[in-house]
C-alpha cells in the first residue's frame, strides 16, 4: 500500500461500461483473464496466519496450483519463513519470479532476507530481484542503507536485473535509488490516491509515465502492484465494489496489452490479516476469496 494525499484530475479512459450489467463484467472477466496475464503477486497467508507465521510447502503449491493457468510471472515478498518455497515451487510450475526480500527496522532480519535472495538467485529461482519494498515509504530505512543493500546485491548477483519497489513518485524524488536500479519496480494506486474508478487508468498512465521519466525514459519500469478493492468503505471517492474491483481489472489487463506494459497484479487470493494496516479493504484485495474461491 502507498497512499499519497492529493485529490485527482484526470480524462476519463478505457472500456465504456454504459451498458454492462454485472451479468457482462463477470463474462468479460473471465475472457480476459482465461486469455492470462503477464504477473500476479502471490498472496500466500492462509486465514489465521499474519507475516511472521512460517508457510507450508503445501499451501504454497495448492495456491500456485490454482494461478498457475493465467499468469506468466509470480512476484513473491519475502525470502524467509517459507516464503524461499514460492519461487522454488513457481518453477516447478513453469513460471517467471519476481522475488523480494523485505527489508524493515531489523537489521538482523534485513541480513536473513538478503543472503537468502541472493542463494535463491544463485540457485537459479529469481529472474527479476527486488531489495524491499516500500521502505523508504515506511520510512525504515534511509536512503543510504538502501543503497548499500542494493549495491550488495548486484555485485552478488551481476546477470539478474535488480531494483527496488516503492511508489511511482519516490522514484521522481530519490534520484540516486533509480539510479541504482537496474529495472525501476512501480506501485500504481489510483485507488489509495482517492481516484474515482472512472478516472482510475488515465491516472494510473499517469503514474507510470512519471516512473518512466525518472528513470530517463531508457530505463525498464515494472507496474509491481495495482489493484481494486472489491468491498470496504469509500476511500473518499475511491469505491470499492465487485463492479468496480472487475472494471479495474479489465482496464489494467487490456491497457497493459496494447501498450505492452508488464504488470503485476495485486493480488492473488484475499488476506485478513491486511486489515491491521489498511482497514476493512485490506482484506478484499484477491482475484480468488480467502478460501481460495474465485471470486467473479
Amino acid at each position: 500500500m502507498s497512499v499519497r494525499e492529493g485529490k485527482i484530475m484526470a480524462l476519463a479512459g478505457g472500456i465504456d461500461f454504459a451498458n454492462k450489467s454485472k451479468e457482462d463484467l463477470q463474462d468479460l472477466f473471465r475472457k480476459v483473464l482465461n486469455k492470462g496475464m503477464h504477473g500476479l503477486c502471490f498472496s500466500a497467508y492462509e486465514e489465521g496466519q499474519k507475516p511472521g507465521d512460517v508457510l507450508s510447502e503445501n499451501q504454497i503449491r495448492r495456491r500456485m496450483k490454482i494461478i498457475q493457468p493465467y499468469t506468466k510471472w509470480v512476484r513473491s515478498f519475502s525470502c524467509i519463513e517459507g516464503n524461499e518455497l514460492i519461487p522454488k515451487i513457481a518453477k516447478e510450475f513453469g513460471l517467471k519470479t519476481l522475488v523480494g526480500a523485505w527489508l524493515g527496522e531489523e537489521p538482523h532480519k534485513n541480513e536473513l532476507e538478503v543472503s537468502a535472495l541472493i542463494q535463491l538467485a544463485k540457485e537459479g529461482y529469481v529472474d527479476i530481484a527486488a531489495v524491499g519494498n516500500e521502505v523508504l515509504y515506511r520510512e525504515e530505512l534511509t536512503e543510504n542503507e538502501l543503497l548499500e543493500l542494493i549495491s550488495r546485491v548486484k555485485g552478488a548477483i551481476p546477470n539478474i536485473p535488480v531494483g527496488y519497489v516503492d511508489a511511482y513518485y519516490e522514484f521522481s524524488e530519490r534520484p540516486k535509488i533509480t539510479e541504482a536500479c537496474d529495472v525501476i519496480l512501480a506501485n500504481c494506486y489510483p485507488f489509495w490516491e482517492f481516484c474515482h474508478l472512472d478516472y482510475s487508468l488515465m491516472y494510473m498512465k499517469q503514474m507510470f509515465y512519471q516512473a518512466r521519466r525518472a528513470g530517463g525514459g531508457n530505463k525498464p519500469v515494472i507496474i509491481t502492484e495495482t489493484g481494486w478493492p472489491c468491498k470496504g468503505e469509500d476511500h473518499k471517492g475511491a469505491l470499492p465494489s465487485m463492479e468496480n474491483a472487475m472494471k479495474y481489472f479489465l482496464n489494467t489487463q487490456l491497457w497493459a496489452k496494447e501498450e505492452d506494459i508488464d504488470i503485476f497484479y495485486f493480488t492473488s487470493f484475499d488476506e485478513s490479516w491486511k486489515t491491521g494496516t489498511e482497514g476493512d479493504v485490506g482484506a478484499y484485495w484477491g482475484i480468488w476469496d480467502k478460501d481460495e474461491n474465485f471470486k467473479y
